[in-house]
């Protein structure tokens, strides 16, 4: 992913487990998001967190240190669920990994990036978004502005509790 470009991006749990049911590890994620907000390394457009995967299109404004924000957002969000399951070692069984650079991994490799370099692909992917909760073999919600774990009530309404949106049309 390039700075200054806007991107639809997926990211993953390993083995498509659904480690992202717990709320407290949603909001280690959404916490990581304010952060890099915060510090000018990121601007987030849209966003939802499922139970095994996340989808957001978002813009990288500036490197954070040496490595590019997606890179700081994986590994900050890896070690704070790895503090969190410590607590409960069974479930660390499912992430371990026999790698050189990590014992654990939960965001599987590679994530999906997709540039959004016209107003139309971005509207198509922000709607997927949305629906995302609704889909058959998810349920999660009857309307997408009830699913708290996204960004479709900021569309609908204004309304964003985490104080991480920047409205698409703010950029294109």
């Amino acid at each position: 992913m390039l700075l200054n470009e806007a991107y639809f991006w997926t990211d993953t749990i390993k083995d498509w487990k659904r480690l992202l049911q717990n709320n407290d590890l949603k909001m280690i994620i959404i916490n990581c998001w304010q952060n890099l907000i915060k510090t000018r390394k990121v601007k987030i457009y849209a966003f939802v967190i499922m139970p095994n995967h996340i989808h957001m299109i978002w813009e990288m404004l500036e490197k954070n240190g040496k490595e590019m924000p997606y890179a700081s957002f994986n590994k900050f969000t890896a070690h704070q669920f790895l503090e969190f399951l410590r607590a409960n070692p069974y479930r660390l069984t499912g992430y371990k990994v026999k790698d050189l650079e990590r014992k654990h991994r939960f965001w599987q490799r590679d994530a999906l990036a997709i540039h959004m370099y016209d107003t139309d692909i971005l509207e198509q992917k922000l709607e997927y978004i949305h629906l995302n909760p609704l889909q058959d073999h998810w349920n999660l919600v009857e309307y997408p502005e009830d699913y708290r774990w996204s960004s479709a009530r900021f569309y609908e309404d204004g309304t964003d509790e985490f104080g991480i949106l920047t409205h698409y049309k703010d950029r294109f």
